[in-house]
């Protein structure tokens, strides 16, 4: 068989709002609303530069079923860019785009082909040689809410040798954090025969299976706290015995960062604001020419503690951080999302134990409550009850984890500490 190569990317999400965002200066914001679009542009230099057969889209390319002119016409210039440079893109729509959302009257360039409501089969070339060198399955969403398991329509062609790639927008094995679009498991990609398994959908990078390949590339730019790191594709290098290899290219133009930075040692403001520059100088060096954003956590015991619950000191030195950093190049800027802080007072916790009072008591129930899970549900329902007359809080209660309640317990030891740290020979 020739050997081929072909990009897999997926959630692009063009022209995502960067929601939740606080502070933010108008060159931040102007930066953020153009990331996915340059996300894009990189994934086509990609193809070019990499000399890719051909391009799988696996879904979402919009980012909402009302999807803005803006993108369209961003997403049609990509196209015609590939199109001049004889690249071929086979692409379907997830539940963010599906093909009955409205979308604007606009010309599909004659390289992209894409997939209708049910499955379709169609033969992807060589570009250099012209020989067929793979079938390309795929199937679109016809609605944003699609519950079928659409996984169990692929079939191999038993009279083709060709290499089997199919394009699917879906939850594989219940993943708990997207919801539960064209569920399907593991087992059902198996039985299909198709050698690799071009999906999209969740967006954090993951190869569920090697032989036959079954991959999620992530989105190609991240656009909350929820998704850190690097974000892109894969290119797929596929040889004379069908093997294929997998090499990710990080397309994004903003990486997302979550940070953590202990105040223990630290005896002044100044030695904060300076631990927390280094920090940010630490990012920049990572983030190689990309704006970054990061949310940091505080956390630790130390002097600092009472100040930084008072919560004006934190408030004052983020927004000098911020003004700051906003001085930076567009492409070397850290700009801090947002800092939550963990901290706590310098006070002997096993002394407190082990002593006979109010708070030895309630730091050895809370010791327990971490290590029976039982225990430690029942005292957080317990005393959020009466907050659960409220429909809309009883909602958020009811999404809390048990990892949730536990950090609350430790959250209200922390708290009685240093409410009565200063009234008490403690510490």
């Amino acid at each position: 068989m020739q050997p081929f190569r072909f990009i897999h990317a997926a959630d692009l999400h063009l022209d995502s709002l960067f929601i939740g965002l606080s502070g933010v200066t108008d060159q931040v914001r102007a930066h953020l609303r153009e990331s996915t679009f340059a996300a894009l542009e990189n994934l086509v230099q990609l193809g070019v530069e990499e000399k890719v057969d051909f391009i799988v889209l696996s879904g979402d390319i919009y980012d909402a079923g009302q999807s803005s002119l803006r993108a369209q016409l961003r997403f049609q210039e990509a196209m015609q860019q590939l199109e001049h440079h004889g690249i071929p893109v086979y692409m379907i729509h997830g539940n963010h785009d599906p093909l009955d959302s409205p979308k604007a009257n606009l010309r599909v360039p004659s390289n992209v082909h894409v997939f209708g409501p049910e499955v379709e089969k169609v033969i992807a070339c060589h570009r250099g040689t012209g020989e067929p060198v793979a079938v390309v399955g795929g199937v679109s969403y016809r609605t944003s809410s699609i519950t079928d398991n659409l996984a169990l329509s692929f079939t191999r062609d038993s009279a083709s040798n060709l290499f089997h790639i199919a394009i699917l927008h879906a939850n594989v094995d219940g993943n708990n954090e997207h919801d539960s679009y064209a569920p399907c498991t593991r087992n059902d990609l198996f039985r299909s025969g198709f050698d690799y398994w071009a999906l999209g959908h969740i967006h954090k990078r993951q190869v569920l299976s090697v032989s036959p390949a079954i991959v999620y590339p992530g989105n190609i730019q991240g656009r909350h706290i929820k998704e850190t790191g690097p974000k892109g594709c894969y290119v797929v290098d596929v040889n004379e015995e069908s093997k294929c290899s997998l090499t990710f290219h990080e397309l994004a133009n903003v990486r997302w960062y979550e940070e953590e930075l202990s105040i223990d040692g630290m005896q002044t403001e100044e030695d904060l604001k300076l631990n927390i520059e280094e920090l940010l100088d630490v990012i920049r060096e990572k983030s190689a020419r990309k704006m970054s954003l990061v949310r940091i956590h505080i956390t630790g015991r130390g002097i600092l503690h009472h100040k930084l619950e008072a919560g004006y000191v934190l408030e004052d030195l983020l927004q000098e951080i911020r003004r700051r950093e906003a001085l930076h190049p567009v492409h070397q800027l850290v700009w801090i999302e947002k800092i939550k802080v963990a901290t706590s007072a310098e006070v002997d916790h096993q002394l407190l134990i082990e002593e006979d009072s109010f708070l030895g008591e309630l730091f050895r129930l809370g010791q327990k409550a971490e290590r029976d899970e039982k225990l430690g549900e029942e005292i957080v329902d317990s005393a959020l009850a009466p907050l659960a007359e409220n429909r809309h809080i009883r909602q958020l209660l009811n999404k809390m984890s048990h990892e949730d309640k536990i950090n609350l317990i430790k959250r209200a030891k922390e708290m009685a500490a240093a409410l009565l740290h200063d009234h008490s020979d403690l510490g």
